[in-house]
Parts: C-alpha cells; sequence; structure tokens
C-alpha cells in the first residue's frame, strides 16, 4: 500500500496554511503555535527546527517529543472524515491537529480546544 502523499509533505509548507486559516478568523499565528506545542509537545524551539528544516508530516509526528494523551478526546469531523474513526496512526495525528485549527478558526475558545 503506497502512503498518503500528505505524510511526505513537509510540514513547513503546510503550517503557513494553517496561520493563514486562523487569522483570516481574527485568530493569531501565537495560537496555532499554542495547539501544535500542546498536541506533540515539541517547544517553540523545537517547532522552529521543525520548520528549518521542512521536515515531513510523518517524521513531525514520529520525533514529536509527548504527543499528548489528551488528543484522544478530540472527536468530530474534518473533511468528511469522522477523526476518531481513522485508524492509521500517523493519519489520526493529522486530523487531530486539522480539527484543532479548524476549532480555532471557528472561533473556539483555547482552553475548549485545549481540552482543559
Amino acid at each position: 500500500m503506497t502512503k498518503h502523499r500528505i505524510y511526505t509533505t513537509s510540514f513547513a509548507s503546510v503550517y503557513p496554511h494553517y496561520v493563514t486559516k486562523a487569522e483570516k478568523k481574527g485568530r493569531t499565528k501565537s495560537e496555532v503555535d499554542d495547539i501544535i506545542l500542546w498536541l506533540t509537545g515539541y517547544s517553540h524551539e523545537e517547532l522552529k527546527s521543525v520548520l528549518e528544516k521542512k521536515m515531513d508530516f510523518e517524521t513531525f509526528f514520529a520525533e514529536a517529543p509527548r504527543l499528548n494523551p489528551s488528543r484522544a478526546l478530540i472527536k468530530g469531523v474534518v473533511c468528511g472524515v469522522r477523526v476518531e474513526d481513522v485508524e492509521e496512526p500517523t493519519m489520526r495525528e493529522i486530523r487531530y491537529l486539522d480539527k484543532m485549527i479548524d476549532e480555532l478558526a471557528k472561533g473556539k475558545a483555547m482552553d475548549k480546544i485545549l481540552r482543559k
């Protein structure tokens, strides 16, 4: 089975789209970063390094310092797919991130997005 194209896509090439999506709805780059750091356990410095290295999505999640255990609380549909039903682990992580960015763009409060 061939891997989905997103796995080999540079995280740095998609990151600006996350930021743009949030900013169009009055949210901030800082909030996007907070979501990414919460989900993956990367620090601000590590995220900056990931972006500079143009690390692909598969490596980005494989090398995440500490995937947040509360990410399992993320439920709902993104791109027509129910995130909790995605079986492939890397794709599920990508969908979790997509869902959280969608929630940010829809105006949801950060404490709700971060499942606090």
